[in-house]
């Protein structure tokens, strides 16, 4: 085999693998990015708006590809008798308990914070402080 058709052959296995990386939902999954945890809509926008939407309603560009429609997240207080339900958010965010109620397509962020803060779990809580926080003013009066 010469380098040309080694070379060929290597670009050709990387766009099929490339094109594998897309589940049978047609949503294509990627490695998490870093971003700070200092800002809970920055935080929003980057990992929970392609399927919640930027308005956090349910409505993002994903959503049409998962197995069970993201919720309205503007409306978690509504839901939770007038109050907004941090904890369980907090514990959904931190361990993914209640998830199964989201559909099977929803990440457990907890450790996938973890992989990006290297363990340093104060900067995890607060991702999840910040992000919940930010979550809360969005609830629908």
């Amino acid at each position: 085999m010469t380098i040309r058709h080694a070379i060929s052959f290597c670009a050709l296995f990387l766009a099929a693998s490339l094109s594998l990386a897309q589940d049978k939902s047609g949503v294509k999954k990627t490695a998490i990015e870093p971003s700070s945890p200092a800002s809970g809509k920055d935080m929003f926008a980057q990992y929970c708006a392609a399927c919640h939407g930027p308005d956090a309603k349910g409505k993002g560009p994903a959503a049409a590809a998962l197995k069970t429609p993201p919720a309205d997240l503007t409306t978690l207080a509504k839901r939770h008798d007038g109050k907004y339900p941090r904890d369980y958010v907090a514990n959904i965010l931190r361990t993914g308990t209640g998830a199964a109620a989201h559909g099977s397509d929803m990440p457990t962020w907890g450790p996938l914070f973890h992989s990006l803060d290297q363990g340093h779990d104060a900067d995890v809580q607060l991702r999840i402080k910040n992000l919940n926080d930010y979550l809360a003013s969005l609830q629908a009066k």
